[in-house]
C-alpha cells in the first residue's frame, strides 16, 4: 500500500462508524437474467483476420448455482487466419467478453478481494480489472488494465477469489515490470478471456472448444 493511501486508510479508521461501513460483499456482476447480457461484449482475433469465434448466453443452469439461470461464455479457439488476411499480429486463438464501461467507474476501495462462481472446462482464463489511465503516459487513451489466471476444474462449480493484489499491471497482454499499485476506487470495467496458449502449469491448453459458466462476480472485504 502506498504512503497516500496508508494515511487514507488510517484515517478513515480512526473516523468510522459503524452505520458507514459498506457491507462486506457487492455484486457487481449477476448472471441472472438476459437483461445481462447488455452489459457484455464479445472479441476475438476475427477482428484481426483470425478464425476463432465466441458467444455469451444466458442459460439454465444445473445443480451448483445459486440461480437459474447463469451465463456461458463459449466458442472456439483456431490459430489460423482467414485467407487473404492482410493483418500481421503475433498471436492468434483468443477470445474474451468484455464488460461495456460503467457510468463513469465504481469504487471498490473498501474491499480486498475478487469472486467469482464459475464452471469451466480446464482451461486457464484471465481475469482482468480496467482502471482509469494514470500508469499510462498521458497521450495513451487506454484504460490501465490489471490481470490475474483463472484456472477453472473440469465441469465443477467453484467459487474463486482472487485477492486485488495479485492483479498484476499489464500493456497488451505483457506484465509491466514496475512497482505499481491498482487505484480500485476507479475501476472502469472487468473482462475474462481465454488463450489457446498459456497460463498456469497443468490447465489444458490448445486450438478447439472452450466453455466457461459464471453465476455471479462479487467484490469482497475479507480483512
Amino acid at each position: 500500500m502506498s504512503r497516500l493511501r496508508a494515511l487514507w486508510q488510517a484515517s478513515f479508521n480512526a473516523t468510522k462508524r459503524d452505520d458507514l461501513i459498506p457491507p462486506s460483499e457487492r455484486y457487481i456482476f449477476n448472471f441472472n437474467s438476459k437483461d445481462e447480457l447488455k452489459k457484455w461484449h464479445l472479441y476475438s482475433d476475427s477482428e484481426y483476420g483470425g478464425l476463432s469465434s465466441a458467444s455469451l448466453e444466458i442459460t439454465d443452469s444445473v445443480a451448483g448455482a445459486d440461480t437459474s439461470l447463469t451465463g456461458v461464455f463459449s466458442g472456439n479457439l483456431s490459430s489460423d487466419m482467414s485467407e487473404g488476411s492482410t493483418w500481421r499480429i503475433r498471436r492468434y486463438g483468443f477470445c474474451g467478453m468484455r464488460s461495456k464501461k460503467f457510468n463513469g467507474f465504481i469504487d471498490l476501495d473498501a474491499y480486498d478481494t475478487i469472486a467469482m462462481k464459475i464452471k469451466g472446462d480446464g482451461r486457464c482464463y484471465i481475469s482482468t480489472i480496467y482502471t482509469e489511465n494514470w500508469v499510462n503516459s498521458p497521450g495513451q487513451q487506454e484504460d490501465n488494465s490489471w490481470q490475474a489466471f483463472v484456472h477453472t476444474p473440469q465441469d465443477r462449480w467453484q467459487i474463486l477469489k482472487i485477492p486485488l493484489d495479485h492483479y498484476l499491471p499489464t500493456w497488451r497482454g505483457n506484465v509491466i515490470e514496475a512497482k505499481l499499485e491498482m487505484n480500485p476506487a476507479r475501476i472502469v470495467g472487468m473482462s475474462l478471456s481465454v488463450n489457446a496458449e498459456g497460463g498456469v502449469p497443468g490447465a489444458k491448453t490448445g486450438t478447439g472448444d472452450f466453455r466457461l459458466e459464471v453465476d455471479w462476480i462479487k467484490a469482497l472485504r475479507t480483512v
